[in-house]
């Protein structure tokens, strides 16, 4: 909200409905892709790659990860949202992240993006990728923060995702 601190682009609200900072979205996601093109030069496959991140970074993530060109292992969002959910499933156009699995997870007592957001943002994903590879939990009595049954929700998906080589 034009305040000067450490973020992945600028909030002007926190509701769906609130202008966005497309610009600094964009940009940002173009940042993360420069490092998945970096990892992959690397030797790291693509499908052996996921995103994910906590409120801002969960957004960048989801954003980043559905307009894609690779084709990645999952996405981990935590206690966020679609940015620019209006321009999908149009701007996933290159389709390659269709199947990608996603585990959502979301504070029923979040204060800041409120359990409804993900909850909208969870059906929103169903209209881009296939409905069966979102998993929504929630978790009763979290804030706008963590827990340690997410965090075992994040282990296993992760696990189960990139078994080890």
């Amino acid at each position: 909200m034009k305040m000067v601190m450490p973020s992945w682009f600028d909030l002007m609200g926190l509701s769906p409905d609130a202008p966005e900072d497309e610009t600094g979205i964009k940009k940002a996601a173009e940042n993360i892709k420069a490092v998945i093109e970096h990892e992959i030069k690397n030797g790291i496959p693509a499908d052996r790659i996921i995103l994910g991140g906590f409120s801002q970074g969960g957004a960048l993530s989801l954003y980043t990860a559905l307009t894609c060109s690779h084709q990645l292992a999952g996405i981990v969002a935590l206690s966020c949202w679609l940015p620019l959910h209006k321009t999908f499933p149009q701007a996933a156009s290159y389709g390659m992240n269709k199947d990608i699995p996603i585990l959502q997870c979301h504070g029923e007592m979040d204060p800041m993006i409120p359990v409804r957001f993900g909850a909208l943002t969870a059906d929103k994903l169903k209209a881009i990728v296939t409905p069966s590879r979102i998993l929504f939990r929630t978790f009763p009595g979290m804030v706008h923060g963590s827990c340690p049954q997410e965090m075992l929700a994040v282990k296993e998906f992760i696990e189960k995702l990139l078994p080890r080589i």
